[in-house]
């Protein structure tokens, strides 16, 4: 079973583009939407509506900086603190250049800052290598799901029949 990619964006168009992105690119992995980074949080912390769901960190999470209710680097910065997360490939994908966001991003240890390209093709390949890079090309940190299951697999005796 894959990771999932965690998206979190608020920008219908900026979503709908990341998703088609996403599609061609031909990953296996599910997308995991959120709209804000409230619920992204809610998320990540099994909280809430998402108290239920299965535990488990996603591959990378792809965080837009303008968020409503809890913006996208106060996402990054409680991501970042709690021991259990912190590990999470963390992706901003924004279309801001200020000096100020990039530095305070790359302040709480942000994994990369992508500037949305505004042409549609571009903005088609930047996700496409983004999502194949951190959800496939990526070697996720030790204790991730998919290392314990391939240690888990090394662990089983193996037939010789």
């Amino acid at each position: 079973m894959l990771k999932p990619i965690l998206l979190v964006e608020d920008n219908p168009h900026d979503l709908e583009l990341t998703l088609i992105a996403l599609e061609r690119s031909q990953l296996a992995n599910d997308v995991i939407i959120m709209r804000d980074g409230a619920e992204a949080l809610d998320y990540l912390f099994r909280r809430g509506d998402h108290a239920d769901r299965l535990p488990g960190n996603p591959a990378i999470m792809m965080l837009d900086l303008k968020l409503p209710k809890v913006d996208g680097l106060e996402v990054l910065k409680v991501v970042r603190e709690s021991p259990d997360l912190r590990s999470i490939p963390i992706v901003m994908l924004t279309s801001s250049r200020e000096g100020p966001d990039l530095q305070r991003a790359y302040e709480l240890n942000v994994n990369a800052y992508v500037v949305k390209p505004v042409e549609f093709k571009a903005f088609v390949s930047a996700i496409c290598d983004l999502g194949v890079f951190w959800a496939v090309l990526n070697e996720p940190p030790p204790g991730s799901l998919r290392l314990q299951r391939r240690a888990a697999d090394d662990e089983q005796p193996v037939s010789d029949t």
